[in-house]
This record gives structure tokens, C-alpha cells and sequence, in this order.
């Protein structure tokens, strides 16, 4: 298991994979950081994505007193493949079985871009204490990568011959630039990459039907009753900062923008959304 990356190490940000069995005989497998001690905390990586994210989170959770849970999405990482018919509202029973064998018994919500979704219905639980939304997606959405996830296999093709290509140059920037024009460090950029390719462990088929879902499925927001607050870069062009206002001006949520772009929102804001989560 790779050591957390930062750039001064915190022993308290050690990261560690566990599996958690599912009811219907899957399996979730999640990352583990932050503090142990702390106040709960779940959070949602991107599309593509999965538990390696939390090489990016663990040593802000650490700083602000968060204990920190990255679950592996169905088809993702080490996660097993979810049934035909599961939905992004399925996946908040997904996390009660994870939270309960923790013995967790209410935790805050965060998702990044594609994990934003996830993040809300992950939120109209019981034991969700507040929700913070970082970069994300709002479906239906009309991003380059969801209109291509309406040509059959194109989702795949892409993602295989971007793994491709990322493993013939070796370079973590070449992936870091899907995300971000800014220069991050060493350490970031090896965070990111590693997210990426443990992502696609099992081929892109959870990128595909995410994104597919994006397109065609809408979000009920108006269901929550917890406290919400969203981040947002003014430059982000992965995903679009109008329908966030939206989604916060329906919900009664807090807006904070940065002039900054997808992944610089979050390396700019990680530290103030674990200090907001954990403040209840």
C-alpha cells in the first residue's frame, strides 16, 4: 500500500485499504485516514476515480480532526461490479453496510466532480450530518465526456488508450492536465495518476455507465434537510458552475467560489471543507 503523500509526512494521515463483505455478496473496498479519532467522514472521488483519493484528503483530515472513509465505487478499483439495476440512490444502503462495520453511527458527506451525485444520495440518509460538494457534477449534465458516453463503447475505448498512452510516457502531468493548468507538486501529481490507473483497474465500464447516467438522470435535491455547502472554481471547465447555483439556491446552500479551476478547487479548499464537516 503506497505511504500518504505530502509534503511533510503526518503520522496521523497513514492510509490503509480494507474490504467491507456486502449483503448481496459484493464487496466494498475503501481506504482509511486521517484521524483516527476524529469525526467521520465520507468521501466520494471523481469519475474516473476510487479510494487512492484519499492520498490527496488524509493530511488536511488529519490537520482538522477528520477521520477519513474513501470507498472504491461498484466497478471501480477493488470494489465489485453493482447489479443491472443499480442507481446512484442505491448507493447510500451500499455505505450503511460500510458504516456500520466501522461502527459508525453519523458521519459527514463529501463528493468531488463525478462523486458529487453519489455524495447526494449518499446524503438523504439517516445517519448523513451535513454534505459538502466539491467540483461537482449536477445531472442532467452536458459535459464533453458524458455527450461521448452516448456512442456506444467510446467511454472505454477512451479511457483504455489514455492508460495506454499514460503508461507509455510515464508521466503523471499527462494526467494531472485532464484536470488542472496549474504546476502542483511531485507529490500531488503521483496522487493523482495512482487515482487514475487503480480507477480503470477493472477497464472503464463504471466511467462509462456513470457518465451515462450524468445524461439521463436528474437529482432530487430538494429532498435533503441537512446543511450543504458547495465549492466551486470561476475557471472550472470540467464542470459547469451555473447549475451548482442552482442545486445550492434549491437546497438553501452555501456557495463558495475560488478563480481557480476542477482540481485546483479542491487542493485549494480541502482544509476548509474538513474544518466545515466536522463542525457540527
Amino acid at each position: 500500500m503506497a505511504s500518504p503523500l505530502r509534503e511533510r509526512p503526518d503520522r496521523r494521515s497513514t492510509l490503509s485499504t480494507e474490504t467491507c463483505p456486502l449483503s448481496d455478496g459484493r464487496t466494498l473496498a475503501y481506504t482509511t485516514g486521517g484521524d483516527p479519532d476524529g469525526v467521520p467522514v465520507v468521501a466520494h472521488h471523481g469519475t474516473p476515480g476510487s479510494r487512492l483519493f484519499a492520498a490527496l484528503l488524509s493530511a488536511a483530515a488529519a490537520d482538522t480532526g477528520v477521520r477519513l472513509l474513501v470507498p472504491d465505487r461498484p466497478g471501480y478499483g477493488r470494489s465489485s461490479s453493482p447489479p443491472r439495476d443499480w442507481t446512484w440512490w442505491a448507493w447510500q444502503h451500499d455505505l450503511t453496510e460500510l458504516l456500520r462495520s466501522e461502527s459508525i453511527r453519523r458521519a459527514g458527506v463529501m463528493g468531488f466532480s463525478g462523486g458529487g451525485p453519489f455524495a447526494i444520495a449518499a446524503a438523504d440518509s439517516d445517519w448523513a450530518s451535513r454534505l459538502a460538494l466539491v467540483s461537482t457534477v449536477v445531472p442532467p449534465a452536458d459535459t464533453a465526456l458524458v455527450r461521448l458516453s452516448r456512442v456506444p463503447f467510446a467511454v472505454r475505448l477512451l479511457f483504455r488508450a489514455a492508460k495506454v498512452l499514460a503508461a507509455i510516457r510515464s508521466e503523471p502531468k499527462a494526467i494531472v492536465e485532464q484536470y488542472t493548468d496549474r504546476s502542483v507538486s511531485a507529490a500531488v501529481a503521483r496522487a493523482v495518476a495512482d487515482d487514475f490507473h487503480e480507477a480503470l483497474r477493472q477497464g472503464a465500464r463504471a466511467v462509462a455507465r456513470e457518465n451515462r447516467s450524468f445524461a439521463t438522470d436528474a437529482l432530487e435535491p430538494r429532498r435533503l434537510s441537512l446543511p450543504v455547502h458547495a465549492w466551486h472554481g470561476t475557471q472550472d471547465t470540467n464542470t459547469p458552475l451555473s447549475p451548482v447555483r442552482a442545486v445550492m439556491h434549491d437546497v438553501d446552500g452555501r456557495l463558495s467560489t475560488t478563480e481557480t479551476d476542477h482540481l485546483g478547487t479542491l487542493l485549494d479548499c480541502r482544509r476548509d471543507v474538513f474544518e466545515w464537516l466536522s463542525a457540527e
